[in-house]
């Protein structure tokens, strides 16, 4: 249940850098204030992920899925061009976040 809380904040953290993006710097200032209201939602959820486990593991996971997703979702939205450094960090990014989650003894508390 925890990840499933964990996975929440993660895509509405997503939606939010997204949605920031689009706003055009805030040209755009319905979807500015949409990017407003999910990091709200994110934050509120990763408080109670917090409750329940590591903060390390939790950040870890959190931010570094994150800034995966988000480069991900920029190739496909806005033709983000990736070269061999981008992707060798982002699997980089997916490879020590799963260390973290499934290797490490800082898991839940």
């Amino acid at each position: 249940m925890i990840y499933l809380l964990l996975a929440t904040a993660i895509i509405m953290e997503v939606c939010a850098t997204l949605l920031l993006k689009a706003s055009n710097g805030w040209e755009k200032w319905e979807l500015g204030m949409a990017s407003i209201f999910f990091y709200s939602l994110s934050g509120a959820t990763f408080a109670f992920v917090l409750k329940s486990m590591n903060v390390g593991l939790a950040y870890a996971v959190w931010s570094g899925a994150g800034i995966a997703l988000v480069c991900i979702a920029s190739v496909f939205l806005w033709q983000q061009k990736f070269d061999i450094f981008a992707i060798s960090g982002v699997v980089l990014i997916f490879v020590g976040t799963l260390l973290i989650t499934v290797k490490s003894t800082v898991a839940i508390q």
